[in-house]
């Protein structure tokens, strides 16, 4: 399934209350001062929902920056363009 890459972005933007235009490569849990452990489990529904994925636990606890997120959409089959 090929996905727009602002669709994500978008995601997580909503999730941490943040500008689309602060997501990119560098997005992390440690240069997103909101990202703590409630709104990483929201991010984890929210892209599950956007997505209709579920990720395992271990994909769960991985997704702690904006490229590792990508990779592990990737692995559901999710393309960005």
């Amino acid at each position: 399934m090929k996905i727009s890459e602002e669709r994500l972005k978008q995601v997580l933007a909503d999730v941490f209350g943040i500008d689309v235009r602060q997501i990119g490569s560098a997005t992390s849990v440690d240069t997103v001062k909101e990202w703590d452990s409630l709104k990483h489990l929201n991010l984890v529904l929210a892209l599950e929902q956007q997505f209709d994925i579920t990720f395992t636990v271990e994909q769960t606890v991985e997704i702690l920056n904006y490229p590792l997120i990508k990779a592990v959409l990737g692995e559901h089959g999710i393309e960005f363009c």
